[in-house]
């Protein structure tokens, strides 16, 4: 029994080594009748992809102008086996580093001239370059590190601008030995996530007229706003700052990378348009001042700018002139509740958000309460005491007067594209009214005058009918010479007959409105007639 067990197993043994011998003999039969390159692939197959850049999402103005990806280079991935490296290397923008990579005999990339042919070694990519080199409305944009939004609109819309589907890439057949199989052929992924983006409200030309004629503040902003729909078509901040180097930027002291258009300031005169808005509507507008240069409230004296004062004053003549005692005067004989509903429903105490991460601040609006006390009222009423507001608000404000009292909140973004041509999401909030057209009406006249019948006015240029409303703003703060730094503002709407644009500056610390803000305001003035001119022609 135990011989036969034995046996059997040997049996066994024989025909399973048989069979083995007999399948490897049947596979290396078939494997010499196929190509050496298919039996290579069918022992060990495996693909190679080479990255040539990736392309962001665009940032569109009003017009699908880009605001970055403005200009391109090209990104070659090449294949030395399948080329002539020395005749190749006249298209490359660095010889030596092309010629190295050739050496090494896998597939690379690197940057070619735009003229470089495409052959079946060679795949050519055009890349969107991310910012230029004078790059417009860079407050609003702001900038990328690492690959990742860090503020503006690259922050907001970091998940849209780059992510899945970025990457231009070449991918090939190699084999064991990891040599390209070129008769595999090559797959070619070509990114368009530049086609996609978000389209702002700014007009790139008047963002362009805006940073040039704004140059010469140190510290400020400026902005212009559409009348009839709140849309922002400029918005700018200074100083600006090199995205080349952040590290210089956070040592400046004058610190260049906030948004000064967001932040919140004392306003000083511009805010009497809201008190002189307030007195028309219980109808103090036909009532006569006379200003003597001071005006004791409560034991507190207030001193107007003119010192031996202005005399007798109409609420335009205040307005021409910016006669405190007369607006303090003024806001004594007004509802305190309803004066204050007005400016915030104007905006005033209020945030505005643009976009994520860039949230204007909502200043500081006194309560009832507090200007309940006469010497609180009095400040109130000429844009001085706890009041502060940013560009944003007084822009707002601006185009609700100019606009026939109708508020319209500041926007930023229009909308979404997916091709670079067409927009979606897009939304415009509702107007509010908040005076009626009437009353509107009377303070674009009083502010026109206060350009066209002050002599002084650097507001004003021959040709152009614009109004507008100056300010020189207190601080509290004094420089080295003892002196008290102001903030000089204008803010004003063109052109005068029917108004199209809201037009806000602000020079931190710059003094006198009517010396660093007004000429400003001209020249942007000046720039939005000739812009209209070409428009006319075109």
């Amino acid at each position: 029994m135990c011989k036969f067990g034995e046996n059997r197993i040997i049996f066994l043994t024989v025909c399973f080594y048989l069979s083995f011998v007999l399948t490897t003999a049947n596979y290396y039969r078939l494997a010499s009748d196929m190509p050496e390159e298919a039996v290579q692939v069918e022992a060990q197959r495996s693909d190679l992809t080479v990255s040539a850049g990736e392309c962001q999402g665009t940032i569109y103005d009003r017009d699908m102008q880009p605001l970055v990806n403005r200009e391109e280079k090209y990104i070659a991935v090449a294949v030395p086996s399948a080329i002539d490296c020395e005749e190749a290397a006249t298209t490359a923008l660095d010889r030596e580093a092309f010629l190295s990579s050739c050496e090494k005999g896998r597939p690379f990339a690197y940057e070619c001239r735009k003229d470089t042919t495409e052959t079946e070694g060679i795949t050519v990519f055009t890349i969107p370059v991310r910012y230029s080199g004078e790059q417009l409305a860079q407050h609003i944009i702001g900038y990328t590190s690492e690959g990742t939004g860090v503020s503006g609109i690259e922050y907001a819309y970091d998940a849209l601008l780059r992510g899945n589907g970025s990457e231009n890439s070449v991918t090939y057949a190699v084999d064991g030995s990891g040599r390209v199989m070129m008769g595999r052929g090559k797959t070619v992924i070509r990114s368009r996530r530049q086609d996609t983006g978000v389209v702002l409200t700014i007009d790139s030309r008047i963002q362009s007229l805006c940073e040039d004629c704004g140059k010469d503040i140190r510290k400020g902003a400026i902005i212009v706003s559409e009348v009839g729909t709140g849309e922002i078509l400029a918005l700018v901040s200074l100083p600006q700052y090199s995205r080349d180097d952040i590290g210089a930027a956070l040592e400046n002291k004058d610190l260049p990378l906030i948004n000064r258009a967001l932040y919140s300031y004392s306003v000083g005169s511009v805010f009497k348009l809201v008190t002189a808005c307030e007195g028309i509507q219980e109808g103090w507008d036909n009532g006569v001042y006379e200003c003597t240069g001071s005006k004791n409230i409560c034991g507190q004296l207030f001193n107007c700018h003119k010192y031996d004062g202005h005399g007798l004053q109409t609420m335009t003549d205040a307005l021409v002139n910016s006669c405190n005692t007369y607006f303090i005067d003024l806001s004594s004989h007004l509802d305190v509740h309803r004066f204050r509903q007005l400016a915030s429903d104007f905006g005033f105490g209020r945030e505005n958000m643009l976009c994520a991460g860039m949230t204007s601040s909502a200043g500081v609006l006194p309560t009832a309460e507090e200007l309940l006390i006469p010497a609180e009222l009095a400040n109130f009423s000429f844009g001085q005491g706890r009041l502060t507001a940013t560009p944003i608000q007084i822009n707002q404000l601006t185009a609700a007067i100019a606009g026939g009292g109708v508020v319209h909140q500041l926007t930023l973004v229009k909308g979404l594209t997916a091709d670079g041509r067409t927009v979606t999401n897009e939304k415009r909030l509702p107007g509010i009214r908040v005076i009626d057209r009437y009353t509107a009406e009377d303070l674009k006249k009083m502010m026109v005058s206060a350009v066209r019948e002050n002599k002084s006015s650097n507001a004003y240029a021959r040709g152009i009918r614009s109004g507008a409303k100056t300010s020189t703003a207190q601080t509290g703060r004094y420089d080295e010479n003892g002196e008290e730094l102001c903030h000089g503002w204008i803010t004003g709407f063109y052109p005068a007959d029917s108004p199209e644009y809201a037009i806000t500056i602000l020079a931190e610390d710059g003094g006198y409105g009517n010396e660093s803000a007004a000429p400003v305001f001209r020249d942007i003035t000046k720039g939005l007639k000739k812009l209209s001119q070409v428009d006319t022609k075109q």
